[in-house]
């Protein structure tokens, strides 16, 4: 299938490692130019160097200025942009009645703020281009609250809020804003998250892997590859139909429709 996507521009965040920096390449393979961002500088570049058209931005977006520091390069680089992924680091695992106040600030300012902030900045080309595509790498925590990871569910359900509404308001303009939900995906916040649970359960860390496991219909964890390919899906000239929704790559984790 042509996603009809070559010669695109792409500003995907966070993208480092992990889902960010497979969603990017996967962008890549269909001819995006593409903004590789992250506070890793270092990594940015090395990373942006292996793609075909991309440069690396290093960026704090949780910094006031961060966000409009980082649409200036990208925009400098290529052009308005036409495909805005978002995502972010998670939040620290915790229990709900351990949460303060002031922990529930720190994850909106890390997970909504400078997204908004980008939103805002960048929107309103893709509405006169008539023509745009968001994504934001969200979590199945916004369909099922997920165990020891309050300020994720939270924060995550915030943005969710924020952007289903977006997606109405701009569908008409050509732009389509979705959601896209990783289960238990190979990297290494996954692998921080299972060490976080083996330390608190007194289990050893194989033991609790194999029991994540055991809980996915497909019988493993996903890969990166797998979840940056439905990101470029949706983020695709075919997709255009697609937008205000939460689409799930879990594995069938999730057990509600």
């Amino acid at each position: 299938m042509d996603l009809g996507l070559s010669g695109k521009s792409a500003l995907v965040c966070a993208s480092t490692a992990g889902l960010g920096a497979a969603t990017a390449r996967a962008l890549a393979g269909e001819g995006v130019n593409v903004v590789i961002s992250g506070r890793r500088g270092r990594q940015a570049r090395e990373l942006a160097a292996t793609l075909p058209s991309a440069i690396g931005v290093e960026v704090d977006l949780t910094a006031p200025d961060g966000p409009a520091e980082l649409v200036a390069q990208a925009t400098s680089a290529f052009g308005d942009i036409d495909i805005l992924v978002l995502n972010g680091p998670g939040p620290v695992a915790a229990r709900a009645l351990d949460v303060t106040p002031d922990d529930v600030t720190a994850a909106i300012d890390a997970l909504v703020q400078p997204h908004v902030r980008l939103v805002r900045r960048l929107v309103p080309a893709m509405r006169q281009h008539g023509w745009g595509r968001i994504v934001a790498i969200g979590s199945s925590g916004i369909v099922e609250p997920l165990p020891s990871l309050a300020l994720s569910n939270l924060a995550r359900a915030a943005l969710a809020g924020y952007l289903k509404t977006l997606a109405a308001e701009v569908a008409t303009d050509g732009v389509t804003v979705n959601l896209l939900l990783p289960g238990r995906i190979a990297t290494d916040r996954l692998a921080g998250l299972d060490e976080f649970v083996a330390e608190q359960s007194g289990q050893s860390l194989a033991a609790v892997v194999a029991q994540s496991q055991r809980e996915i219909p497909v019988g493993r964890y996903g890969r990166p590859e797998e979840f940056g390919q439905v990101a470029a899906f949706l983020c695709s000239e075919p997709a255009s139909y697609v937008t205000g929704t939460a689409l799930r790559c879990d594995g069938g984790l999730i057990r509600s429709f």
